[in-house]
């Protein structure tokens, strides 16, 4: 593949899930992907460990929910290990996808399981096992901007990376920031557009937000979810919850492995 550095061989792998077909899906899909060389596949947390034991893997493909020790716990034993493979949730539930930003896995997957969905985590477990003991080349930040403000007849200069969340009020856009807001005269969705490359993400047609401010994401009702930023708490829209959900994870498997 374009621009990935496969492992010698090629990746071996665990899937993991108590429900027989789902795993011999998961388990075909897997063999299907040509960066994957081996996949063993274990019916629950106790049959995982003992796989574990005797092979050297790469990445387990874990489900969540599963009688006895479930995935999520089943992936904090795995973070003990010396060299732990890479964690992907593949899962048909979204309520804990909190604990798994927190634990920093590699993807969290939704099932039904698709094919291009899981290249995606395969890619994403590529990355993160390319070159043994040494991470990725960081990205260099895109600098900051100032943006003029109006407070009280004055004109401020006001720094991007100060602003945690931008709302929608018509054609305008309030920046909020830990001191207050400032109404300026530029749509969301240009400033979503221009702001992408600086950590800022569209969470709903009203709400653009600073990733690294997100402190928390938690369900708000069946298939609903908010975060909370500066200590504020926004709505995040069906649309966005995945790509949201994603980069979360991602940004918290960064800061896990620095």
């Amino acid at each position: 593949m374009t621009g990935e550095h496969p492992l010698p061989g090629g990746l071996r792998v665990l899937a993991v899930d108590d429900e027989p077909p789902a795993l011999d899906e998961l388990a075909y899909l897997l063999r299907r992907d040509p960066r994957v060389a081996r996949v063993h596949t274990a019916g629950d947390a106790t049959g995982a460990l003992r796989v574990l034991r005797d092979a050297d893997l790469d990445a387990v493909f874990l489900d969540i929910r599963m009688p006895g020790l479930d995935g999520m716990e089943l992936a904090r034993v795995l973070r003990r290990f010396a060299r732990p493979p890479e964690i992907v949730f593949v899962t048909a539930y979204d309520d804990r996808a909190v604990d798994a930003f927190e634990l920093g896995v590699a993807d969290y997957v939704p099932k039904p399981v698709q094919a291009e969905r899981l290249a995606e985590s395969l890619r994403r477990v590529v990355s993160g096992r390319a070159v043994p003991g040494q991470r990725p080349a960081a990205q260099p930040p895109e600098p900051d901007v100032t943006i003029p403000v109006e407070l009280a007849g004055t004109t401020r200069l006001l720094a991007r990376s100060a602003v945690d969340w931008v709302e929608a009020q018509g054609d305008y856009a309030r920046l909020h920031t830990a001191d207050g807001s400032h109404l300026v005269r530029v749509p969301l969705a240009t400033l979503a557009q221009r702001w992408a490359g600086a950590g800022f993400v569209r969470i709903h047609r009203s709400y653009l937000v600073q990733l690294g401010r997100v402190t928390e994401l938690r369900p708000a009702g069946p298939g609903y979810v908010v975060v909370v930023v500066g200590g504020t708490e926004l709505p995040v829209s069906r649309r966005h919850t995945s790509e949201l959900r994603d980069r979360l994870v991602r940004a918290a498997k960064r800061d896990w492995t620095r």
